[in-house]
């Protein structure tokens, strides 16, 4: 848009410093056509689009979201301590300023593979990804001791500050470790990156994404199964445990009821027996008499006796 500005201003202004626009410029007075009016014409178009390819007025506009920081490229020290913030459209010369804008919403960064180190020497990759944002107030500053554009600094000083706080944190940590506790190792690792880059960061939702050595990741399997195995053979002895338990329950229950019915026995015989009077038991003699009587009746003193028939001795 300024470089269409620019053109159409300055080739007004050269055609009319030719007189381009007056007729006796192209034709004589008998109306003959003069190419010296052609050359003019030509030479005020050429002198726009000179203008333009070396016009220093340029025109930006910092989107919402963002923060725009206008930087003088003259001075002793090539804009250090000559940098304002800027917003909407922004005017400027491009030979002795420029404008960098920076994004102050959440930004999602995907870094390539790289090895660490991980506690006991054992190496492991990592590919990882995070969101991070600018601190609004402070991308002056930052910019000052950066000195580069978002771009340059997501693959530059905030690269190496995320890849050595992973390997920082992930020297603490034993492979398996790693792989037991992975939700403590990346927040462990957010919380020593936000140390570091926390004066112009933020950093959030750090995924690692670690693969380990195949050696090593054989050796994890192999530890992940035992340890279940174990858990498996553990819920089991709780469950026999449980079933003995309840056995020991029962069995305690029907002793119980016998122990119970045995004195309830033992207490109604020694019932029965108090209540055996001679009075009682000639009762019950009298209530099972037939009413008959013996056909011999003999005293104890009545010498009575019986003869038996003599069988013959021959």
């Amino acid at each position: 848009m300024i470089s269409l500005i620019v053109f159409l201003f300055t080739l007004l202004i050269t055609a009319t410093l030719l007189g381009t626009f007056r007729k006796s410029t192209f034709y004589s007075e008998n109306n003959r056509f003069k190419a010296a009016g052609l050359i003019k014409l030509f030479a005020a178009l050429g002198t726009a689009f000179f203008v333009v390819l070396v016009n220093p007025i340029d025109i930006e506009r910092i989107d919402a979201g963002h923060v725009g920081i206008k930087v003088s490229n003259v001075g002793d020290n090539r804009g250090v301590g000559k940098t304002e913030y800027v917003t909407g459209w922004v005017l400027f010369n491009s030979w002795i300023s420029r404008i960098y804008e920076f994004p102050i919403h959440q930004q999602h960064i995907d870094y390539e593979a790289a090895d660490i180190v991980t506690k006991g020497g054992f190496r492991a990759t990592i590919k990882p990804s995070f969101n991070y944002s600018i601190n609004a107030g402070n991308v002056a500053d930052m910019f000052q001791n950066l000195r580069v554009g978002v771009k340059e600094m997501e693959q530059g000083w905030l690269k190496n500050a995320i890849v050595g706080s992973v390997n920082d944190v992930a020297n603490r940590y034993t492979v398996d470790s790693i792989f037991n506790h992975r939700e403590e190792f990346e927040s462990d690792i957010v919380k020593e990156c936000n140390k570091r880059v926390s004066k112009w960061f933020n950093v959030s939702q750090l995924r690692t994404n670690i693969v380990p050595p195949t050696e090593i990741s054989e050796s994890i399997v192999a530890k992940t199964r035992a340890i279940q195995e174990v858990q498996v053979a553990e819920n089991r002895r709780q469950v026999a445990v449980a079933d003995a338990e309840r056995k020991i329950a029962e069995a305690r229950g029907d002793s119980a009821q016998a122990v119970i019915q045995a004195s309830g026995r033992a207490e109604a015989i020694k019932k029965e027996q108090l209540s055996l009077t001679p009075l009682y038991i000639e009762y019950i003699k009298v209530q099972k008499w037939s009413g008959q009587v013996p056909s011999t009746v003999a005293g104890s003193n009545s010498g009575f006796m019986i003869q038996l028939p003599k069988h013959e001795k021959e």
